[in-house]
């Protein structure tokens, strides 16, 4: 079995995420009517705030491998590349009728990080024009954990996954020093298990991939960050290769791939000594990769991955997210003999 190679030249950015500037995110009731969002120090508790222009844009940043601040990729939509970025709170809005939701801060600086350049709001639930939201918590302590809940990739309850010795079992069954099957290492033990509960909404509401639609026999539901590894026999994705990781959410369209909104969903993460290809419910999918983002979700103790294995891999999903028509599924059903690779 090959392991996975990518150009030399796929330097892509590690972690895109749909924001709103803050231009368009404005006080309409309260002490700061009629200013735009800003940061933490200039926010007052119980401001009314309305989305008023409802555009997204796709704000992408690469991810050091040290601390340090993320920076704005090239091919971003908004932002200077190069520029640093700083997550700056998280806060909790209070609409009218319904739930709670978060939104997370964002704050682009200067290069010389003396003066602010721009601000951007990434709501964890969709946010909707017309409706007022009522600012009630303003967290500075923990943005970077709640991010890093975000970009976690995650299986669900009742998944199945390939061990050592070709059994499959429910991923909730799973302990520590377990051993699973593994594209390009063989069988490997799990070095830790992660579990959260968390409101199927927005940035966590999960995706589901319809038996059958990738080889697979059952249906396989997990977080929409999460990557899956792809074959195609052509190069439909115009991705340079014919080995891809594609994120979950950038499959979602017609009835094979869907979103669930609403309700709780058990999330589980596996961790192994280095990022690895495993097989959940048949289909390859990526490991959890400790970076920089999603470090602060974890137990003190569990040090960041040597090296990211699969580096260059994890950036294709950029060119897939560019290249596919309307989704990427769509496009590798239309190629003979494309999805992952049967056991």
């Amino acid at each position: 079995m090959s392991s996975f190679a990518a150009p030399e030249h796929a330097d892509l950015p590690s972690l895109t995420l749909p924001v709103h500037d803050a231009g368009d995110f404005r006080v309409v009731q309260g002490v700061n009517e009629g200013d735009a969002l800003g940061d933490a120090s200039e926010l007052l508790l119980e401001d009314d705030y309305a989305l008023i222009t409802p555009r997204t844009s796709l704000l992408s940043m690469t991810i050091p491998d040290h601390d340090g601040p993320l920076c704005i990729a090239e091919g971003s939509e908004v932002g200077t590349p190069g520029t640093p970025v700083f997550l700056d709170c998280v806060l909790t809005f209070m609409p009218p009728h319904g739930e709670t939701l978060e939104a997370i801060v964002l704050v682009e600086t200067t290069p010389d990080r003396t003066r602010i350049a721009a601000i951007y709001l990434y709501p964890l639930t969709p946010m909707r024009s017309g409706v007022q939201y009522t600012l009630v918590t303003i967290n500075t302590e923990n943005p970077r954990a709640r991010l890093a809940q975000t970009a976690s990739v995650s299986f669900t309850r009742g998944t199945q996954i390939t061990l050592a010795d070709g059994r499959q079992a429910p991923i909730e069954t799973l302990t520590p020093g377990d051993r699973v099957l593994t594209r390009d290492s063989g069988p490997q033990p799990i070095r830790w298990i992660g579990q959260q509960t968390v409101r199927a909404t927005g940035a966590f509401a999960p995706i589901t991939i319809a038996a059958g639609a990738l080889n697979n026999e059952a249906e396989l539901t997990l977080s929409p960050s999460h990557r899956l590894f792809i074959y195609q026999r052509v190069d439909a994705l115009k991705a340079g290769q014919k080995e891809v990781l594609v994120r979950a959410r950038d499959l979602v369209g017609g009835p094979d791939v869907t979103r669930s909104e609403g309700g709780f969903v058990d999330y589980f993460q596996l961790l192994f000594d280095k990022h690895e290809i495993i097989y959940a419910e048949g289909i390859p999918a990526e490991s959890l990769f400790v970076d920089q983002i999603n470090s602060p979700a974890l137990p003190e103790g569990l040090a960041p991955h040597a090296q990211r294995t699969h580096a260059r891999e994890l950036g294709k999903d950029a060119l897939v997210q560019c290249a596919k028509p309307d989704n990427a599924l769509g496009t590798l059903r239309a190629v003979k003999g494309a999805g992952p690779r049967r056991l």
